[in-house]
């Protein structure tokens, strides 16, 4: 069995996912708040789009690299130019 690091809270877990289970619910909240702002305002800054949602600029960054949102290779540059550095 192998075990994993949450990213959220840093706990050990064995599941295959990059967050707990403790951490899952709220991780799907936020990415549900990640992707409906992104519809509605399109890409801004790690720092706009943390201080809009509430959700931390490290999961921002987390959720940006996620495959199924759509960011272009431009708008990452933008948002790494914004002074806020991407993980």
């Amino acid at each position: 069995m192998e075990l994993n690091k949450c990213s959220r809270c840093g706990a050990f877990h064995a599941n295959e996912s990059d967050v707990c289970p403790k951490c899952a619910g709220k991780d799907i909240l936020e990415l549900s708040t990640f992707k409906t702002y992104i519809a509605e305002n399109g890409v801004t800054s790690v720092d706009t789009i943390a201080t809009q949602t509430g959700i931390t600029q490290k999961n921002v960054n987390r959720f940006i690299d996620y495959q199924g949102i759509e960011v272009s290779e431009e708008q990452k540059e933008n948002l790494s130019n914004s002074g806020v550095v991407l993980n």
